[in-house]
């Protein structure tokens, strides 16, 4: 399928650069010698399947795509902006940062050469919303993360006869069902070196969706309402009466602390797991261990929802194109991006979601990755990562910071007005 696109997109991108480079006289072949360059935070053998995404595009223009990735992306970029060397492309993991470079006129809007109803067509309204600042949209989504996901083990609960809750109270009581038994029904960990926390602010990310709905939670990561409102304090305390509950979670608070957030999951593992449920993104079943197959040893519902006026929210995070510099071969690399061919190639190979809606269930390897894409594209209500939308210093500072702080024992309030205090500094 990837490879019939492919060639239908090769018409278009031919009649692209013509354009591109002056009508009807242009030649695409004077575009064969240039290049086209490419900044993002994809490294490792997940760079291996981005470039293979992209190489279609570099068969059939013969442009040059140069892309470099980087785990200091949120630093270095700026830099580069700042000093005249900005690359063509920057592939954002935080659509704030992209909407920051974009308000200070830095960024090329998308529909000054693509046909909005082609990217209507392509994405759905929630996609597009996010990648638009004052109006103009400026990003083309391609990677996405759901995280509104609880893994467990369905072997293990067949065998005690548990069924999966389909709401937070019953999910609470299969809990308690499990603590009577002996067990700790949760693996948590927090552990992220010096992002240590992020995965607590996800938790309460989530259950603002869940207790305030998807309009206050707005006005929170838009600091509309303070941090230290009342319903961001019920969302922390929701989160509380799991993380704080010392027969649910394995080795307490202090080990859900100190659990690197990759091996939390391990617990689930086995004919006799040392936990039953673990709340946590897709990406989470490529920190298994080596050998294990995340299809056959575990499964995933949605983290039920709270209060039924609000549904079961899907909380989401992604990989975000946006373009610096206008030239042709930018231009036409992100049409090509818009089309359903580099999303299928990287779907195909495993480890990837797409919030492209011509992208179907079938390009999927697995059951498990074609569960979670059905998740993605039948959710009625999406938000995005809250702290990726908050400025730095709270999102990716004091957020995460203050988890670790209230899981430590700090009481709630001190730790929201800490937060709140560093919103404005």
């Amino acid at each position: 399928m990837a490879h019939l696109k492919t060639r239908l997109w090769l018409s278009m991108a031919a009649l692209f650069l013509l354009s591109a480079c002056g009508g009807d006289d242009g030649d695409v072949n004077s575009v064969a010698d240039k290049t086209v360059t490419i900044l993002g935070v994809v490294v490792g053998e997940q760079q291996e399947k981005l470039e293979a995404a992209l190489q279609p595009f570099e068969d059939e223009t013969g442009i040059d795509v140069i892309y470099e990735g980087t785990d200091s992306f949120a630093t270095l970029l700026p830099v580069r902006v700042e000093s005249g060397d900005a690359p063509d492309i920057a592939m954002f993991p935080q659509p704030g940062l992209m909407a920051s470079f974009a308000s200070a006129g830095q960024m090329v809007p998308v529909t000054e050469f693509m046909d909005e109803a082609t990217l209507s067509a392509a994405f759905p309204e929630t996609w597009l919303s996010l990648a638009t600042v004052d109006d103009s949209l400026y990003g083309i989504w391609y990677r996405a993360s759901i995280k509104s996901l609880v893994w467990y083990n369905p072997s293990a609960f067949a065998a005690q006869g548990f069924t999966v809750p389909n709401t937070w109270d019953e999910m609470l009581a299969l809990s308690d069902e499990l603590v009577a038994l002996g067990v700790n029904p949760w693996c948590v960990g927090l552990e992220s070196g010096e992002a240590t926390g992020w995965p607590g602010t996800d938790w309460v990310e989530d259950i603002m969706l869940r207790t305030a709905g998807p309009e206050v939670y707005d006005q929170w990561i838009a600091h509309e309402i303070p941090f230290n409102d009342g319903a961001v304090q019920e969302a922390f305390e929701e989160f509380g009466n799991i993380v704080l509950n010392e027969s649910y979670v394995v080795g307490g608070a202090v080990g859900a602390i100190s659990t690197p957030f990759g091996d939390a999951p391990q617990g689930l593992l086995g004919e006799t797991p040392t936990c039953y449920l673990h709340r946590q993104a897709n990406f989470i079943a490529s920190f298994l261990p080596e050998g294990v197959n995340p299809s056959e040893a575990l499964d995933i519902f949605l983290l039920p929802g709270i209060d039924p006026a609000y549904g079961t929210p899907v909380l989401v995070a992604g990989d975000v194109f946006g373009m610096f510099n206008n030239t042709p071969e930018a231009q036409a690399l992100m049409a090509y991006l818009a089309t359903p061919t580099p999303h299928e190639i990287w779907a195909e190979l495993g480890g990837f979601l797409s919030p492209h809606k011509q992208v179907g269930l079938e390009v999927y390897p697995d059951a498990l990755s074609k569960k979670q894409a059905e998740f993605l594209s039948t959710a009625e209500t999406i938000r995005f990562d809250g702290s990726d939308m908050m400025p730095g210093a709270v999102g990716t500072g004091t957020f995460w910071s203050g988890v670790v702080d209230y899981v430590s024992g700090e009481p709630v309030e001190d730790v929201l007005d800490a937060i709140e205090a560093s919103w404005s500094e």
